[in-house]
């Protein structure tokens, strides 16, 4: 087996993406291991190696002695045709076992556009899609997992999972694998498995739910049945300072998205952007002392030899050490090491400070005004006002920044005309701005998304601009834009797969059928523009009968029963339609770490502490 697939490396474009092998990778006796996992990333290598979590999971089920956890990535469209061609399954990168061959195959839900990638590499593999038909087929296969923001609302991959686990990974795998041990040590069967993994807080088993539909397609209940809870509530690590870190890190051996050493310096965020998943589902904020990040960061700066750093989180800017500390690493590390922020925005932290943390190069400053006008932004819970957005621009290219990037979305409720020549407006005064500093060599990049409504949000009951309404503003956008320099550039998504997103973020069950199609139809890569196939697409909804539509620009009453309303990120369904209503009504609503508790739940629900505050600024930044 592993001569065939070195056969297969040399026939492919970027061999480094399945080789294995890199500086710090765990090598495990197959043999030895009670329970094997495949952590699968689907998508590139490139693209999944840079991702956190899924390294934070390896090295913590690898550190027992009792477990082996190997990797894998969405192969490229070379790679495919090789395996297909070959007759070989897709396999890890550690020791090239088939994934069929282990016990557990996880996957990372990252973002919904690379669901179809899961189906195909469970295909490669030769493993049944559909959680009934692996069942069918007693223990031969392996357990199907899925962890990650997706897995707040799984329910348009129910079909073909076992189980997800919502919230904090790293306690709760061990519990997994453990009770997983045990069940394979007595010959348990998968259903009985499954039963005992219910008792893992954060689990979710979606074949322990029944779903029923109205006449008119909408959720009618979910019922728990074979004892499962009313709700599944996620699985949370009250004490980041007590939580599993790493020594190591893995080192590729080509070149990846964010090829640097990334440590998370606290989790969760509190500024309450309306729009915003990953701040309502990572809550409550959790810090790691300065103290313990610089320890740890010593240690793997020692053992992988990288010469950049990154201090990530959701709003790394809002750590209440974080002057003290950047200003301790930048001291001890710089020159020799580069130290950042994952967006140096502006509205957070002092010139003075950003240009210390980039090592005196001046390269790109983020800012994320979001919407066009001060209307717009206080209906998103953006507190930030043009004339702050435009002192921001002054500041930053009067000390010698030369690049901006203005970050906004569109599509977003409540949006008007106004809202959108607002943007056009304030882009043009910030291109202004860089020109009075620096003539023909400033440079602005106006970045332009699409909203759409996700699950565990105040905007959850919200419609989603439809496909030739977003092509009529972003058409609007270029025309408004295109004439006010050529530093001045626009850059947008397509209209098309912000649309899809859409579709699966508030999606239910009978989405499945919709993945399934797709994928026999050819999809691959949704989330590559040049891969995107909306024609596929269309088709796959024809062919099930199913209108997108249904899932997007329709809006939800208060009393609709969601798909997701059995599973809890702690943040109560009350605060968040409190949320949406006052979106309606333009009133924000402030950070609870600068104010007051704003009663969203999640510390109670948890019995946690209130989150530490921030401290002000360096240079006196305001928070957005």
């Amino acid at each position: 087996m592993y001569n065939a697939y070195e056969e297969l490396f040399d026939r492919v474009k970027k061999p480094g993406r399945y080789t294995g092998g890199e500086l710090n990778a765990v090598v495990k006796d197959w043999h030895k291991a009670k329970v094997r996992v495949a952590l699968a990333f689907p998508d590139l290598y490139e693209v999944g190696l840079s991702h956190l979590g899924l390294r934070l999971l390896y090295y913590r089920i690898n550190d027992q002695k009792e477990f082996l956890a190997e990797r894998v990535y969405a192969p490229a469209e070379d790679m495919e045709a090789e395996l297909r061609s070959a007759d070989l399954p897709l396999f890890s990168l550690e020791t090239r076992h088939s994934l069929a061959a282990f016990d557990l195959l996880g996957f990372s839900l990252q973002y919904e556009l690379s669901y179809v990638n899961i189906l195909n590499m469970m295909a490669l593999a030769g493993i049944p899609l559909r959680r009934a038909e692996r069942d069918g087929a007693g223990m031969g296969f392996p357990l199907v997992a899925g962890g990650g923001p997706g897995s707040f609302n799984p329910e348009p991959l129910a079909d073909f999972f076992d189980f997800f686990l919502l919230g904090d990974g790293e306690d709760a795998i061990l519990e997994i694998l453990t009770i997983m041990a045990a069940g394979k040590e007595k010959g348990k069967s998968r259903a009985e498995l499954k039963k005992d993994l219910q008792t893992v807080a954060g689990v979710y088993l979606p074949e322990f739910y029944r779903v029923e539909y109205l006449p008119s397609g909408a959720v009618a209940a979910v019922t728990p049945v074979n004892g499962a809870p009313p709700v599944v509530h996620k699985r949370v690590i009250p004490d980041l300072n007590r939580a599993y870190l790493p020594k190591k890190d893995l080192v590729p051996w080509l070149e990846i998205v964010h090829d640097r050493l990334a440590l998370e310096i606290m989790r969760g965020c509190t500024r309450g952007c309306r729009f915003c998943q990953a701040g309502m589902v990572y809550r409550p904020v959790r810090e790691r002392t300065g103290k313990l990040i610089e320890e740890h960061l010593a240690e793997l700066l020692k053992n992988t030899g990288y010469e950049e750093l990154s201090l990530t989180s959701l709003s790394s800017a809002d750590h209440s050490e974080i002057t003290e500390l950047a200003g301790r690493l930048v001291a001890c590390y710089t020159p020799e090491v580069s130290i950042s922020l994952p967006s140096l925005r502006l509205d957070a932290f002092s010139p003075e400070l950003a240009a210390r943390l980039q090592g005196g190069k001046k390269s790109t400053l983020t800012v994320a005004p979001e919407a066009g006008t001060d209307r717009l932004r206080r209906v998103i819970n953006k507190n930030l006002t043009e004339e702050e957005i435009i002192a921001m621009a002054r500041t930053a290219f009067g000390g010698g920044w030369q690049r901006l990037k203005l970050y906004f979305m569109i599509g977003l409720p409540t949006e008007e005309q106004e809202d959108l020549d607002g943007l056009v407006t304030l882009a043009r005064r910030v291109y202004e701005i860089g020109r009075e500093f620096h003539g023909s060599r400033a440079r602005v990049t106006v970045s332009v998304a699409n909203f759409v409504p996700k699950a565990h949000t105040p905007f959850q009951w919200r419609p989603q601009a439809g496909i030739e309404e977003i092509r009529e503003k972003q058409s609007f956008l270029r025309r408004r834009l295109a004439g006010a320099g050529r530093g001045l550039t626009f850059s947008w998504h397509e209209a098309e797969l912000s649309f899809l997103e859409g579709v699966f973020a508030r999606g239910d069950r009978r989405l499945s059928a919709v993945l399934a199609e797709a994928f026999r139809l050819g999809c691959r890569f949704d989330a590559w523009a040049d891969k995107f196939r909306w024609d596929l697409w269309q088709a796959a909804f024809a062919a099930t009968g199913l209108d997108p539509a249904f899932y997007t620009t329709r809006p939800r009453p208060r009393e609709e029963v969601l798909p997701w309303s059995h599973l809890s990120a702690g943040v109560s369904p009350e605060f968040l339609w409190e949320e949406n209503c006052r979106a309606e009504k333009g009133i924000p609503t402030p950070d609870c770490r600068d104010h007051y508790c704003t009663g969203c739940g999640v510390c109670t629900v948890f019995d946690l502490p209130f989150p530490p505050a921030k401290k002000a600024k360096a240079g006196g930044g305001k928070d957005a």
